[in-house]
């Protein structure tokens, strides 16, 4: 079943002789609990393709569906309804509130959906578990490592229950130690059955996907499935072209 469905994705910034089309015609796919990394050069939208995927942005022309909703033309209102509860964000730049101790960071975003506060911490409390973090629940963020904020901002993209969470370059600000120990808690994750789209530069991390999508100029270039077999762009995935993860 697929839970996310991009069909000629176009996104464009700036108009007449200063347009930039970022995003040219991208479609591809993402079927429920798997885990698939996006990458490609600096440049090739990969970043913005995850903000329209996060309900963050709208596209210019194509659809996207969201467990067979089509959210392309939501505005600012619907798009704001429907994230957190549809899909998780994970960003790069952790996004905490230095104020709030690490389980109300981790439970804010469900006071936007109307949970009851109560349920909110229970949440939060049950998330931060989840990645480690339990024992942490009464620090502020400036207490914790870079691994552990990361940390943070993944039980916060769970706290919403919707089963897809997105990431966007989440080693970025991470040494290789706690980029490491980052990438293994989302696999971890998509093991519990968790669906993860991942936007990453690093070769190494994409290979840890089950699928990655090259991106190319706004366009989807190829795709590589586990560690080898590459598939053509517009080609379905065969048997044969699958390794064993």
């Amino acid at each position: 079943m697929d839970v996310l469905q991009l069909n000629n994705i176009q996104k464009t910034f700036g108009e007449g002789g200063q347009a930039n089309a970022v995003l040219k015609g991208v479609s591809f796919s993402v079927a429920k609990g798997e885990f698939v990394a996006i990458s490609g050069p600096s440049g090739c939208g990969k970043s913005t393709l995850l903000s329209i995927m996060g309900l963050l942005d709208t596209p210019d022309g194509g659809d996207y569906l969201i467990e067979g909703q089509n959210v392309s033309s939501l505005n600012a209102d619907g798009r704001a309804q429907l994230r957190g509860k549809q899909v998780g964000f994970v960003f790069q730049a952790f996004n905490l509130i230095d104020e709030l101790t690490v389980q109300e960071n981790v439970a804010l975003p469900l006071k936007y959906q109307e949970v009851a506060k109560s349920e909110r911490l229970s949440r939060a409390k049950h998330c931060l578990e989840q990645v480690g973090l339990g024992d942490k629940l009464n620090l502020l963020p400036n207490q914790l490592s870079g691994g552990q904020q990361q940390r943070v901002s993944i039980a916060r993209a769970l706290a919403g229950q919707s089963g897809i969470v997105l990431v966007d370059e989440p080693t970025g600000n991470l040494d290789s130690k706690n980029g490491d120990a980052v990438m293994k808690l989302l696999q971890d994750l998509n093991g519990q059955g968790t669906t993860i789209v991942l936007v990453t530069h690093d070769p190494r991390y994409a290979d840890m996907a089950h699928r990655t999508i090259m991106l190319k100029d706004g366009l989807v270039e190829r795709e590589m499935v586990a560690s080898s077999g590459l598939v053509p762009a517009n080609q379905p995935i065969r048997e044969s072209d699958t390794v064993a993860v």
